[in-house]
């Protein structure tokens, strides 16, 4: 199964000393995957202070694709997938921004629209202070292989 509808860009390099994905048993863990298309950043800051809400949920959405694009490099074919357990997304905010959850959904739906029902997830939306290269979203994941 390829992406339904979604195109996916270059899978990213990584931009310090780490794997993109790693194997554990049937698992594959994908790395932290910033807001970057072809090495770019299109959108940089945090939500809630420099950029709003559906700038935070549009780099979501690109760090979600850099998630499937990883996965399509280190499976070569994404109906490998069988379920997309766990996923993280962190967003870098303002001092007063409360909608972390919000910006996931980004993220969230992009897997959702991507991979159907494989898609659907656990996950954890976290706030931090400010993400590598002022990324405003940054999300990991982990799938499982069959």
């Amino acid at each position: 199964m390829e992406t339904r509808y979604l195109e996916l860009p270059e899978p990213l390099e990584p931009f310090a000393r780490y794997l993109p994905c790693r194997w554990s048993g049937a698992e594959v863990h994908v790395s932290g995957q910033v807001a970057a298309r072809e090495g770019e950043f299109p959108l940089r800051g945090r939500v809630g202070a420099e950029l709003t809400l559906e700038q935070g949920r549009a780099a979501a959405r690109q760090c979600a694709l850099n998630v499937l694009a990883a996965l399509k490099r280190e499976l070569n074919d994404l109906s490998r997938i069988r379920a997309l357990v766990k996923v993280t997304v962190f967003v870098a905010t303002g001092p007063d921004f409360l909608d972390h959850h919000r910006v996931a959904d980004g993220a969230s739906e992009t897997f959702l629209e991507a991979l159907g029902e494989v898609g659907g997830h656990a996950r954890s939306a976290v706030g931090v202070a400010r993400l590598p290269m002022d990324s405003p979203v940054e999300v990991e994941a982990t799938v499982l292989v069959g």
